[in-house]
């Protein structure tokens, strides 16, 4: 009985149970540190074989691309009696002062007085063709193995050169050809071989709406009394109308519709929209084209902009260009890398969106568009050729309807419009861009809202936030467990209800 009661007994419980619970603690502490060993561990190797991986695989590109470089001149010489010029083969070491068949001088690039990269200047001739749009990454893209051995091989000297213009063979080659297209104004564009040439892809080759974007219009009409505004729609990089049509139209709620006129455009080179086989895809060619086949054509005063990815950019010029019109802009996924000191934006920009590397596999497919013109063809040739049977393939596999749409936007576009959009618009803007951010935030009123997929491993969050600062009023909202195109296609009816209250705030 006095054992069971002793005070000292019952302290032994207590005691026993502090140290338990210490033990249990530490071992728990020491747990997690062991757990976030092994995760870092785990991290560090995934990036080694990543980058390992990467090397050999893009080597092995570099050497593809190269040997599909001479393949498809013999291919174009023997199928259309001549070879189109290409970028890969332009020499860097062409310097020269070039004058044209137009009776004017042809500047495309100045040499820097410490880098041997090329900057376009200005076409000066008659027609008065601007070259500043073009990017230099069509045509200063080193292989992988020469960056590579770039990065770990530090400049010890510079040397001071006079700053002397140089030419790009391939633009001054397509630039004479697209002026002697619009000389002979009679002759229709002719697909090239390795493009479609089917009754959908040329149809704007046989008709009125070859000066005319596709625009699928859909809500209010006209001449509607309760018809406020307009919203334009702009799809991103290898994508079409029905990016929008599919999954924003759809979930608009008949109030909405009965107010607002839905206009979403097929961008120029995409979709049901003309695909010239002359056009260098600038910005200006793209504006060009959204004015005169929406804002001009459907006689739009004020409107609302949404736009995804690629579309961002051309929101924001348009904004720019229209700053009392443009009353609110809806960003999803902008594509915007702010250069470091020093960093030249076009390659920059180049290096973050398409970083060669196998993955994640997002990022592969940017790299192998963006790195290599030759790669790039081959693609457009196997897939974009034969749309039509891979549309009746996927259709007769996937009964998924998002998917089936998804899949035909990324079908009909051709190689020439892909390569030069990507270049001239994603990376050729990116020194303009911060240009644009301080005009909108000056001297436009419109709303900003941003929205951004927190999983997008192809656009980081990042970017959102970095054009926020430079737009103080803009907002921000980060959607969890949504990457890159579930942004859109995954939250439709979330998002056409946030787009209507957006509208809603900025007509007041």
């Amino acid at each position: 009985m006095n054992f069971v009661t002793s005070p000292h007994f019952c302290c032994q419980p207590k005691s026993g149970g502090v140290f338990f619970r210490a033990v249990c603690f530490f071992s728990q502490r020491r747990m997690a540190v062991y757990k976030d060993q092994i995760v870092c561990i785990l991290t560090m190797a995934g990036r080694f074989l990543n980058h390992m991986l990467s090397f050999f695989v893009f080597t092995i590109l570099d050497i593809l691309d190269f040997i599909l470089c001479y393949s498809y001149k013999i291919a174009d010489f023997c199928v259309e009696a001549e070879w189109k010029p290409c970028y890969c083969s332009s020499s860097a070491k062409e310097e020269a002062l070039i004058t044209s068949s137009c009776s004017g001088d042809i500047l495309v690039s100045e040499q820097g007085e410490y880098s041997n990269k090329k900057k376009i200047v200005r076409l000066s001739c008659s027609n008065k063709l601007q070259l500043e749009e073009i990017s230099d990454t069509l045509y200063t893209r080193p292989s992988f193995v020469s960056e590579v051995s770039s990065k770990s091989t530090a400049t010890a000297t510079k040397i001071i050169r006079r700053p002397t213009f140089t030419v790009n063979p391939t633009i001054v080659e397509m630039l004479q050809g697209k002026i002697k297209g619009r000389q002979q104004t009679s002759s229709l564009p002719i697909p090239r071989w390795s493009d479609c040439d089917c009754e959908t892809c040329t149809a704007w080759t046989c008709s009125s709406s070859k000066e005319t974007l596709f625009v699928k219009a859909d809500g209010a009409k006209v001449d509607d009394d309760d018809v406020k505004q307009d919203v334009l729609f702009i799809h991103g990089f290898i994508s079409s109308s029905a990016f929008w049509t599919e999954t924003i139209y759809p979930n608009m709620s008949e109030a909405c519709k009965s107010k607002y006129r839905l206009l979403a455009v097929d961008l120029l080179g995409f979709g049901r929209s003309p695909k010239p086989i002359d056009s260098l895809y600038t910005l200006t060619d793209h504006l060009e084209m959204i004015e005169k086949s929406v804002i001009d054509a459907y006689k739009v005063k004020s409107f609302h902009i949404v736009a995804h990815s690629l579309g961002c950019i051309l929101a924001l010029a348009t904004a720019v260009k229209y700053p009392d019109s443009v009353k609110s802009l809806t960003l999803l996924a902008p594509p915007y890398f702010p250069a470091p000191r020093g960093e030249q934006a076009t390659q920059y920009m180049m290096r973050r969106v398409a970083p060669r590397r196998v993955w994640p596999p997002i990022a592969f497919g940017a790299s192998v568009a963006c790195w290599y013109e030759h790669i790039g063809r081959t693609i457009c040739l196997v897939i974009c050729k034969n749309h039509r049977f891979w549309e009746f393939l996927t259709k007769l596999l996937i009964r998924n309807r998002m998917r089936t749409y998804l899949m035909e936007g990324f079908f009909l576009h051709t190689h020439n419009s892909a390569w030069h959009t990507l270049h001239n618009i994603i990376c050729g803007t990116a020194a303009k861009m911060e240009e644009y951010l301080e005009e909108l935030k000056n001297r436009s009123n419109c709303d900003v809202t941003i929205f951004h997929g927190e999983d997008d491993e192809l656009i980081p969050v990042e970017c959102s936030y970095n054009m926020q600062s430079k737009i103080p009023r803009a907002k921000v909202k980060v959607v969890q467990n949504k990457d890159h195109i579930t942004i859109v296609v995954g939250r439709k009816e979330a998002l056409a209800r946030e787009l209507e209250g957006i509208w809603d705030n900025a007509s007041g």
